[in-house]
């Protein structure tokens, strides 16, 4: 199927694709090598990620520098690519938006919303 021992360990997006080439899932990691080893070692996927992992023929990945980077390149290659199994995000309806924090030292969030209000997505999320 694919190396896992070649996948580095830090954050990214792994793309799956079939034996035509098609990108059938994206998926994001804190630790590429980690994740994608966890689809192989597991006994009891569900039924949908056992079906994925039947079809996947290759893996691609792209790298990023921390975990906010791949959350964000995630949502574009869904949106873009559509893959078969990713099943959240397809819609338009819930990309993710940055917001700068309002404080001496300016924090990056990810939040759901425009105004920054709800749930906010990422490492750098304190409990204030």
């Amino acid at each position: 199927m694919f190396d896992i021992k070649n996948l580095p360990t830090y954050p990214g997006c792994y793309l799956f694709k079939d034996k035509s080439g098609k990108i059938i899932y994206v998926g994001k990691a804190k630790n590429l090598r980690k994740r994608v080893k966890s689809y192989v070692q597991k006994n009891d996927l569900d039924a949908k990620t056992q079906c994925l992992i039947e079809r996947v023929e290759s893996l691609e990945y792209i790298a990023t520098d921390n975990e906010v980077e791949a959350f964000i390149l995630e949502n574009i290659l869904v949106k873009e690519h559509q893959p078969k199994y990713n099943i959240n995000l397809k819609d338009a309806k819930s990309y993710a938006f940055i917001q700068l924090t309002n404080e001496e030292f300016p924090r990056v969030l990810l939040a759901r919303n425009k105004t920054g209000k709800g749930k906010f997505y990422g490492p750098f999320v304190s409990a204030q």
